[in-house]
């Protein structure tokens, strides 16, 4: 049987939690360019809802998620 933990990201979106690399602040230059980067390459999901992006959520998959949540709500795991 396999277990399948989601993670709320915000606004009724979850990423699988196994998927998810780094939760990270989007204020740094290099976080800024890796989501640029993401953009450019269409790897990029903005969950936001226009709000403003407190966090950036990397995959194993190469996308790149952004979420109005803090990074420590988001590794709380809370749903």
């Amino acid at each position: 049987m396999i277990s399948l933990e989601l993670i709320n990201v915000g606004f009724d979106n979850t990423v699988n939690a196994d998927r998810i690399v780094a939760v990270v602040s989007p204020d740094s230059a290099p976080i800024k360019r890796l989501m640029q980067s993401a953009k450019e390459q269409g790897r990029l999901l903005d969950v936001s809802q226009g709000r403003k992006t407190m966090s950036v959520i990397i995959t194993d998959c190469d996308y790149v998620i952004l979420s109005y949540y803090t990074p420590d709500r988001i590794l709380k795991g809370e749903r």
